[in-house]
């Protein structure tokens, strides 16, 4: 049998369809007796499973069903339908959604719970025009964010606690005009009850205890998962001994950041050096 070799790392939906074979397999399952199980062909079975096309939610929870592996397939399906985003990022959002608490810490950009339309948009234009993106693909990461922001109005609303280095109030973005609006939103944001907000000074140096993006939420069970990120890779994970180490050093950060007073000061300090 000429069994096509698979690249998981490729795209979401590579990954998809390289762990679906992985799982098949591991139960001893041909690619017909899945169909049969499922209600789809052999052939759609063989082509998501090579990344030729793309799995739906239906697909994915049918899957997860015929398997009995919870909501894996479901999860992997949002990093499918969220391909414009770095892998991992899918599963995280459906987790996002739902946490009692969330703690972030950002570099370079202010966080997209935070951004204004204007921000996000100047962003997403410039991927557009260094080809990183298609013009489709930005409109669903402002589709993606505007989704995520409903969170901030939710009732009851999450515990939000966000950290900001330095470099997200100093670099513009969009111009002087999006930018000095961008940090009158986070001035409005710190206010909520909900929320809190600090900087974490250039003068913290090596104090600094995380170098990548993190966001931490508490879930309904009250465990607590994490997301990190680098430039082309997202990494969703729910192992304590893997989440431990960075809430952790997200609570150093906590103390050596500004507190929030000090924190909106310097905000507003800034945005009067950009007028």
């Amino acid at each position: 049998m000429n069994i096509k070799p698979l690249t998981p790392d490729s795209s979401p939906q590579a990954s998809f369809g390289a762990q679906l074979r992985t799982q098949r397999q591991a139960l001893k399952m041909s690619q017909d007796q899945l169909a049969t199980r499922t209600g789809y062909s052999p052939g759609h079975i063989s082509s998501v499973e090579t990344g030729r096309k793309p799995p739906t939610l239906r697909f994915a929870r049918q899957v997860d069903r015929t398997f009995e592996t919870g909501s894996k397939f479901a999860n992997l399906f949002m990093d499918v339908r969220t391909s414009s985003l770095l892998q991992g990022f899918g599963k995280y959002l459906a987790e996002e959604a739902k946490s009692l608490e969330l703690r972030m810490f950002e570099i370079g950009i202010i966080p997209g719970l935070l951004q204004t339309p204007e921000y996000a948009t100047a962003l997403t234009t410039a991927a557009v025009n260094r080809g990183s993106i298609t013009e489709d693909q930005a409109a669903e990461r402002l589709r993606v964010l505007a989704e995520r922001q409903k969170l901030l109005a939710r009732q009851p609303a999450p515990q939000l606690y966000a950290i900001l280095d330095e470099s997200c109030i100093r670099r513009t973005v969009g111009g002087r005009k999006i930018m000095a609006a961008q940090l009158d939103r986070l001035v409005e944001i710190a206010a909520l009850p909900h929320m809190t907000l600090q900087i974490a000074p250039f003068s913290m140096g090596e104090a600094r205890s995380l170098n990548l993006p993190v966001y931490l939420p508490v879930l309904p069970d009250r465990s607590v998962a994490a997301y990190s990120e680098a430039a082309q890779q997202g990494w969703f994970e729910r192992d304590p001994a893997e989440v431990q180490p960075l809430l952790t050093a997200y609570h150093h950060l906590q103390v050596e950041a500004l507190p929030q007073a000090p924190s909106v000061a310097l905000i507003g300090k800034v945005r009067e050096e950009i007028q």
